[in-house]
C-alpha cells in the first residue's frame, strides 16, 4: 500500500497534531521555502502567502521578540515592513514580546504565551509569525494547526518552520516588502 504523502493543512487536526518534521517534512535550502510540507521556490511560497493575506477574513501578524526587541540592525527596517504589510492586508497586530511560561489561567485570559487560544478566540483565518525564536513558534504553530482553521505563516529569520503551512526562510524588509506589494495589486 502507498501511504499518501503528508500535508500541513490547516485543522482542526487533532488535540495532538502530528509533529511535521517526524511525518517526513523537511526544511528547504536557502532559495526555497516551504508550502503545505513541500519545498517549492521561495517565489512561489511569496505568491501563496500574498494570496493567503489578500483573501484573509480576519488576519493577524503576531510580531515576536527577535522584531520587537531591535536586538539587531536590520530588527527596525523588517519592523517596518510588517507594519507595512500589517496595513496592506488588514492584520490585527499581536505582540508577543515574552512567551516564558507565567502562571496564568489561559482560558481565562488571552496572552502571548498560549498564540493557540489568542487565535481561537479571536477567530483569525489567517496568522504570520514573525521573529519568534524557532523553539516557541514550532510548538505554537503545531498547536493552531491541532486545534484551530487558521492558515499559518512563519516568516523565519534563518530556517524556515516547518509546523507553518508556509514558512520563508531568511524572511528580511526587502522580502516582507515584496510580499506587501503583491497584497496590494491583488487587492486592487
Amino acid at each position: 500500500m502507498v501511504q499518501e504523502k503528508y500535508r500541513v493543512l490547516p485543522g482542526p487536526e487533532g488535540f495532538v497534531a502530528k509533529a511535521a518534521a517526524m511525518m517526513g517534512v523537511v526544511l528547504p535550502d536557502e532559495g526555497d521555502a516551504l508550502v503545505e510540507g513541500e519545498i517549492v521556490p521561495q517565489s512561489k511560497a511569496v505568491e501563496v502567502i500574498a494570496e493567503k493575506l489578500a483573501n484573509a477574513k480576519n488576519a493577524a501578524i503576531c510580531p515576536g521578540p527577535l522584531l520587537l526587541w531591535n536586538w539587531s540592525d536590520d530588527a527596525a527596517p523588517k519592523a517596518a515592513a510588517v507594519k507595512e504589510l500589517a496595513a496592506a492586508c488588514g492584520a490585527k497586530i499581536i505582540p508577543m514580546a515574552d512567551y516564558r511560561q507565567k502562571g496564568i489561567n489561559p482560558a481565562a485570559e488571552i496572552s502571548p504565551n498560549h498564540p493557540n487560544v489568542t487565535i481561537l478566540h479571536n477567530n483569525f483565518d489567517v496568522c504570520v509569525f514573525v521573529g519568534i525564536h524557532s523553539h516557541h513558534a514550532n510548538m505554537a504553530l503545531r498547536l493552531i494547526r491541532g486545534g484551530t482553521s487558521c492558515y499559518t505563516i512563519a516568516l523565519s529569520d534563518y530556517a524556515a518552520c516547518e509546523e507553518a503551512i508556509a514558512a520563508l526562510r531568511d524572511a528580511d524588509a526587502v522580502t516582507i516588502k515584496a510580499i506587501t506589494e503583491k497584497v496590494k495589486a491583488k487587492k486592487a
